[in-house]
């Protein structure tokens, strides 16, 4: 029994489009001989930072804290402390781009304060992603009639798809900003402007279709 003919193909899509949320760190610092005041430098600072966030309301859409340090500085002989240094690092997620500048840059004069990002990306739930993956499954389909009616056959159904994956590739800007709170001398804070990168979104499919028997080509006799 003679198998009935196959066209195998691959779909894929790229597209480009806007961002829907910037992330970005924050950082706070202290140091002190004491550690007591290095910790109460540190929360106050902390709290301070969280005050400002909190402020921009429906603008911050997450806010993490990841990364908490508190250690002795050493001298360079033994282990006497010379002194105590900590420090607490936020992420914060932010979907109005709007403000974005002016909360980093307000951060960023916070004393004893730095700022990096933003990294620019689109949420895992995004409606983008579903629509690639349609019209990967769609070029695909369109690839195996091609070829179909390239040897004069028709598709007749579908034997097998895959995903070979969904890569989501953002392109990303890394700014770093540090204040002491006192660089503006109390001025206004300037006026920063950010352009959202665009987002290239790309999917692939590989699939197999049934065809019928092909006209335009004569099988070998034997």
């Amino acid at each position: 029994m003679v198998d009935d003919p196959v066209v195998a193909v691959r779909g894929e899509v790229i597209r480009e489009v806007p961002p829907e949320i910037a992330r970005f760190s924050v950082t706070v610092a202290a140091r002190d001989k004491e550690r007591q005041a290095t910790l109460a430098r540190l929360a106050a600072r902390s709290e301070a930072v969280r005050a400002l966030i909190d402020g921009y309301g429906a603008a911050i859409e997450r806010r993490e804290t990841g990364g908490l340090q508190v250690r002795p500085e050493l001298k360079r002989a033994g282990e006497r402390v010379a002194a105590y240094q900590g420090s607490v690092t936020t992420t914060v997620t932010v979907s109005d781009f709007t403000v974005l500048g002016e909360l980093m840059l307000r951060l960023a004069d916070q004393d004893q304060t730095g700022v990096a990002g933003p990294w620019w990306e689109l949420r895992p739930d995004s409606p983008v992603h579903g629509e690639a993956r349609r019209a990967a499954i769609g070029e695909a389909l369109t690839r195996a009639r091609e070829y179909a009616d390239a040897l004069g056959a028709r598709v007749t159904g579908l034997l097998e798809l895959a995903d070979t994956g969904l890569a989501n590739q953002p392109m990303m800007r890394t700014v770093a900003y540090g204040a002491t709170g006192a660089e503006w001398g109390g001025a206004a804070v300037p006026e920063l402007q950010l352009d959202p990168q665009v987002q290239t979104v790309q999917t692939a499919v590989e699939a197999r279709f049934a065809i019928s028997e092909p006209t335009a080509v004569t099988r070998p006799a034997g």
